[in-house]
């Protein structure tokens, strides 16, 4: 692999193996980071609110430094603005507690997207209106405030179907908190629709000039269209335009972790030829 790249993957998107025995799969492919998400990566560790402790971080950070392999987000994917009240309260100091512990794992960013109106993460323009956005602002907030006390940083990640679901929504997040401690996750798929992927170029020109300097993560996949709609598949077997995205990303953000998603085996080892090429070429 390039070093000019700096590649990885989500690390529950590798077989399901004992921590250590999928920590030498990502090594040898080649990647240099991970996404690690405790809810989805350990199966058979409980990770339950209350259950994280600076020993578990420790282990689970010095098993990747082992490989020289870098915990680059802690994924806690939260539904920040849930209709339970109880249920929101829970998710927050989940995400709370991994603000808490990051350090242990080695890791400065916590990631999440913003959720739903609902309570099972479904599509509903319901999440585009104005109130589900302020209750988002008041989430974050309250996350960013307590990301600041610890050095850490929240990564939001935008999608199509959250409230958060548009680069001037992005924009308009991050100019409502005003913290070097929110950061942006940034996927390009996530704000493609079936009414705008054609015009996918408009979409990621505009997000580099809306937050290009607030992006700390890149996510990688692809899409094709499906049903008359958007159906994410592995890097290279979709319309993703990967040049225009990296003669952007490699002037704005060199050395940036661009962290493979939804690309599992068999298409892992095509994928990394696929995406070093398109890197190299931009």
């Amino acid at each position: 692999m390039s070093i000019n790249i700096n590649l990885g993957i989500r690390f529950h998107d590798i077989e399901q193996l004992p921590l250590s025995e999928a920590v030498n799969v990502v090594s040898e492919k080649g990647f240099t980071s991970v996404q690690f998400a405790t809810s989805q990566s350990l199966k058979n560790v409980n990770v339950k609110l209350g259950n994280l402790s600076p020993g578990l971080a420790h282990h689970i950070g010095s098993t990747f430094l082992k490989k020289e392999l870098q915990i680059a987000v802690l994924g806690c994917y939260i539904n920040m603005i849930h209709p339970d009240l109880d249920q929101r309260r829970r998710e927050l100091d989940r995400f709370k507690e991994h603000i808490l512990f990051a350090r242990d794992f080695g890791c400065s960013i916590v990631g999440t997207e913003t959720g739903n109106v609902n309570a099972e993460i479904i599509y509903t323009e319901e999440n585009f209106g104005e109130e589900p956005f302020l209750q988002v602002v008041e989430s974050v907030k309250e996350l960013v405030e307590e990301a600041e006390k610890f050095g850490v940083i929240v990564g939001i990640e935008g999608g199509i179907n959250h409230p958060i679901n548009t680069p001037k929504r992005m924009k308009r997040l991050l100019d409502s908190i005003h913290s070097n401690n929110l950061q942006v996750i940034f996927d390009p798929v996530n704000y493609l629709s079936i009414d705008n992927y054609k015009k996918q170029e408009s979409v990621i020109q505009e997000s580099m000039e809306l937050f290009g300097d607030r992006i700390v993560i890149m996510h990688a996949k692809d899409f094709i269209i499906e049903d008359n709609w958007i159906k994410f598949v592995p890097v290279g077997k979709g319309l993703l335009n990967y040049d225009a995205l990296f003669k952007l990303i490699k002037e704005k953000k060199p050395y940036l972790n661009i962290l493979f998603e939804d690309t599992r085996e068999p298409y892992i080892d095509e994928s990394i030829t696929y995406i070093t090429r398109k890197f190299q070429e931009a």
